[in-house]
């Protein structure tokens, strides 16, 4: 029986001796490793963290003692070593194990995870819920050093600072987010690591207290005015922490006596671990592209054992190229990213024009502000962010762009449903929180030409600008963009003419709302279809004479029903005639979890055959009330 094998729960973990757990972490990063070549999924933060969870494991009487990880990827060990080894072939596959942390599967994720910077905040609630019901459990946040970029993980730790909280924190440094680290705090956080003089005093002092005992206390008190003027660690004691470290995060000795030190302690304590992101794996252990994997590569170098067929390319690319090619046209324009320069296709963008990228960190609220001041100078910001991402920066959008109507444009990548990294990660909200803003355009396009025709659109008009596009291939290869005209401002195209029901359908929808209107047509049905690239505002000429021949629209969009454009059109639509029922019909009011995408629209009706679905219902209550 392998090690692995009798450490499946933390029970079983704690009954191997300290000797093994060397041995327990190889094994526990060979199966990841090996899993994820299959699965894919983001393997490189798991396995810079396989020691750490092994030894807080073995250390804290979990699940009563309660870890609080920061950002689904560090949890995979975690996971492995609670109880789901099993079901680790089913990761991120619809019914199967989520590739982030999730309270409704294990009582051993005491707080869900899917964006950054939440687990200090979340763990200082949980302390203060402990103490009013009189508990004496311990709490401990794991968070990594790219997430101190968020001014989210500042609040948490000048909350509990402040407080006297007795909560731990273990701060994961492997100076990677999904790209380098960016910004003063990663410069911080770097000069303990390296400043060989107090690496070298600390050294000493350890020898002479273990030689001197009877010394020893004033020799620590004369090592922490050292520290002082030497580390970083000045930072979190300021803050109210008792900062311990900078300690080996894959030395397992050095790690439980660390953690056994510290849980024994009261009030806010900080441990400081040095870790590698993607230890183990020589393909994760090199940068931003080995953060995540698709199923399907070789476990030893990381590649796909299946190349990709020629085809179109995503979104994301069509974003990327096309936007650096309009800024070598617009020496005005810049681009933004949020620590996701992969991600977003500004990584692109900035091999073009390197000092016209920003890479703000994971600081999504700080990312909006920084572009509304760039664009008081006449610079035209591009802001490239998941729509999940942006809504971090909400706030920001209203108050520092909207309300002073600057000329941001909002590239939101991952609109919509984005298949296997599930309900944290879906971009189902933007249409609706963004047509609450007023003064906002909000735009998708129906392919890669058209959003490039709506970026250019949006860099010439004079204020915040929205354009939401999905996770997905783009159902065209679009030419240079020097070739692609810039879309019309607030215009609509009828895609297709009829005189039974109109549907008004919404970026990805427009393409299979044709196939649909073609399926239906052999049925003898004769239906419109209009490409709705601008939601607002909306094309009020081509809304009046759809409604002099249509009494049934059907509004199709790949976001929320609830307050999407559907509901918003239907007030419209209303106050125009009130003859015209209009029938939103997007994603459900539900939390969408993890599946292929095309499985995902396919749950929602928001595939050819549940649209066609929706016409024919639509039709036969016409019959019906006629």
């Amino acid at each position: 029986m392998s090690l692995l094998d009798r450490a499946q729960t933390p029970d079983g973990l704690r009954q191997l001796s300290r000797e093994q757990l060397p041995q327990l972490a190889q094994e526990l990063r060979d199966f990841l490793i090996q899993t994820c070549a299959v699965t894919g999924g983001h393997i490189g933060a798991g396995l810079g963290v396989v020691e750490l969870t092994i030894a807080l494991h073995y250390v804290f009487d979990t699940p009563t003692d309660q870890l609080v990880w920061d950002v689904g990827h560090q949890g995979y060990p975690h996971k492995v070593l609670t109880g789901r080894r099993d079901r680790f072939d089913t990761l991120r596959q619809e019914d199967g194990i989520s590739g982030f942390l999730k309270r409704s599967e294990s009582p051993y994720d005491t707080f869900g995870a899917g964006h950054a910077a939440t687990s200090i905040s979340a763990a200082v609630g949980m302390a203060f819920g402990r103490d009013l019901k009189g508990g004496t459990n311990k709490v401990v946040a794991i968070i990594g050093d790219g997430s101190l970029g968020s001014g989210l993980a500042y609040e948490g730790l000048n909350n509990a600072g402040a407080s006297d909280s007795d909560i731990v924190v273990i701060l994961n440094d492997n100076e990677m987010s999904i790209a380098p680290n960016v910004g003063a705090m990663h410069k911080y956080l770097t000069q303990v690591q390296r400043n060989p003089i107090y690496n070298r005093l600390r050294s000493k002092i350890g020898e002479l207290v273990d030689q001197q005992p009877m010394i020893g206390g004033i020799v620590r008190k004369w090592e922490e005015s050292v520290k002082s003027f030497l580390t970083p660690g000045v930072l979190f004691e300021e803050l109210g922490f008792r900062y311990f470290g900078p300690i080996d995060g894959h030395d397992t000795n050095e790690l439980i006596d660390t953690l056994r030190d510290v849980r024994d302690m009261k009030g806010p304590r900080l441990v400081h671990v040095i870790t590698q992101k993607g230890k183990g794996f020589p393909a994760g252990e090199h940068g931003e592209k080995w953060h995540a994997l698709p199923p399907g590569h070789d476990p030893a170098t990381g590649k796909q054992v299946k190349a990709a067929a020629g085809g179109n390319p995503n979104y994301t690319a069509v974003f990327g190229n096309g936007l650096a090619e309009i800024m070598t046209e617009k020496p005005e324009v810049v681009a933004i990213t949020a620590a996701m320069p992969s991600g977003t296709g500004t990584g692109t963008i900035a091999k073009a024009h390197p000092k016209r990228v920003f890479d703000v960190g994971i600081a999504e609220g700080h990312g909006v502000t920084f572009a509304g001041g760039l664009a008081t100078t006449g610079a035209r910001p591009v802001v490239a962010i998941y729509s999940t991402f942006l809504q971090r920066g909400y706030d920001n959008i209203i108050h520092d762009v909207a309300i002073q109507n600057l000329p941001v444009v909002f590239a939101m990548d991952r609109a919509g449903l984005v298949g296997e990294d599930g309900e944290t990660h879906a971009g189902l909200y933007d249409i609706a929180y963004m047509l609450a803003v007023p003064g906002m355009t909000v735009t998708a396009p129906r392919d890669g030409a058209e959003l490039l025709g709506l970026l250019k659109t949006g860099l010439a008009h004079p204020g915040p600008f929205a354009v939401r596009y999905p996770r997905d291939t783009a159902p065209d290869t679009p030419p240079h963009s020097s070739e692609i005209a810039a879309v019309p401002f607030g215009t609509w195209d009828v895609v297709r003419k009829g005189h039974d029901v109109a549907i008004l359908a919404v970026g990805t929808m427009v393409n299979l709302s044709l196939k649909a209107a073609e399926t239906l047509a052999a049925e003898g049905l004769d239906v419109t279809v209009v490409n709705c690239r601008f939601m607002k505002p909306y094309d009020a000429l081509t809304l009046a004479a759809l409604l002099s021949d249509h009494k049934h629209l059907l509004v199709v969009e790949e976001g929320t029903v609830v307050n999407g454009f559907g509901a918003y059109l239907a007030g419209i639509v209303d106050a125009m005639d009130p003859t015209v029922r209009v029938i939103p019909h997007g994603v459900p009011d539900r939390i969408i979890y993890a599946a292929a995408r095309a499985r995902q629209l396919a749950q929602c009706g928001l595939d050819a055959a549940g649209i066609a679905d929706k016409v024919r219902a639509l039709h036969e209550s016409e019959a019906v009330a006629g």
